[in-house]
């Protein structure tokens, strides 16, 4: 019978243990938000080059390494420039439309100011005291910030994308020799598995964004709503974001509605169609063409979107669920760790333990 001496001590080895391990994850997460400028490009290097290798590897059994580095570093930049192309395109669209509308948007905003204080809500304030020329001014401070910030995490990205391409060789063959071939077999396993993953997450998720692009065209098309090519463009770049890329792509042309038609029923169909359209694509088409190699708790997905958006911003909105997918790969790749898997992803596959 274990003594009451020896069973207090393995009570406090455990809240011990406890302890250490929530200090750590909190010391982690705040470094990983201070190393914002260092970490986040990173995690989009890692990203393109998993996506990028299989075109440099098979372009390297034909033609010297350097020349293959070029000619996938070229192809990766003319699809990220085309994308952004069209994304800036379709949002200054929207912009010069909303400027040419603003007596329209005014005349809306006294409507719905005018409801509001009829049921016991003043916004008079609010306007005043947010939206005068000092706020525009901050914004349009803000915004100049912002793309002056994506371009320089751009060129970040950029130089650990090519420095990564020409290590992955190497990387490979110092896995192979390490002393410990049970964190050598986790990280090369997982590691192929993650850039599988990977390839498939990004085509799944290009071609639904696509789909759900092309009918947001369409149905705006049809019903009048100025800028519905822009608006497809947008929704096809907003979905990209999980939750909350559909979520603003299906208000942002509902608003724009609501200033065009006279009536809300109008807005509201609008709003109900465009919500349609993100839940049939994202609900019900989407698992059905990914499968379950990309089956991830909601619940997870969510906590990712808003945790990594909170700590690394956009960028964190975007790179948050291939992380999640990366943790959850590795994670499945060893005894100790697979109920991580089990409890926050797919169902791993059945296997033999060694």
């Amino acid at each position: 019978m274990q003594s009451p001496v020896h069973a207090l001590r393995r009570s406090a080895d455990r809240r011990l243990a406890a302890m250490v391990g929530i200090g750590t994850t909190i010391l982690t997460v705040a470094a990983l938000g201070i190393g914002k400028p260092v970490f986040a490009p990173l995690a989009f290097a890692l990203f393109i080059i998993a996506i990028v290798w299989p075109l440099q590897a098979a372009l390297q059994v034909r033609l010297p390494r350097l020349v293959a580095l070029l000619i996938s570093m070229i192809a990766a930049s003319i699809l990220i420039g085309a994308f952004a192309h069209l994304t800036t395109w379709a949002f200054s669209h929207v912009v010069s439309h909303a400027v040419a509308e603003a007596g329209q948007f005014q005349v809306l905003y006294a409507q719905i100011a005018e409801w509001l204080e009829g049921h016991g809500v003043d916004v008079s304030s609010l306007w005043s005291d947010h939206f005068n020329v000092g706020w525009l001014l901050a914004a349009v401070q803000r915004v100049t910030t912002t793309v002056n910030g994506m371009l320089s995490f751009s060129l970040v990205v950029l130089v650990y994308v090519i420095l990564g391409l020409l290590e992955v060789e190497p990387a490979i063959e110092r896995l192979e020799r390490m002393t410990n071939q049970t964190v050598a077999q986790v990280l090369l396993v997982g590691g192929a598995r993650v850039a599988m993953k990977y390839r498939r997450y990004l085509a799944v998720r290009t071609l639904m964004s696509a789909v759900t692009g092309l009918l947001v065209w369409g149905f705006i098309s049809l019903c009048g709503v100025p800028l519905a090519r822009e608006w497809g463009i947008i929704t096809f770049a907003f979905n990209y974001i999980p939750v909350i890329g559909p979520l603003l792509a299906t208000v942002l042309p509902t608003l724009f509605a609501v200033a065009q038609f006279d009536t809300w029923q109008s807005a509201v169909l609008v709003f109900g169609v465009l919500n349609l359209f993100q839940f049939l694509v994202g609900s019900y088409l989407e698992p059905r063409v990914a499968g379950n190699v990309l089956a991830i708790s909601p619940f997870f997905v969510l906590f990712a979107v808003f945790f990594w958006t909170w700590l690394w911003g956009l960028s964190g909105a975007f790179i948050g669920v291939p992380i999640v997918i990366a943790i959850l790969t590795l994670c499945e790749e060893h005894p100790s760790s697979r109920w991580v898997t089990e409890l926050f992803g797919a169902a791993p596959v059945a296997r033999t333990e060694q």
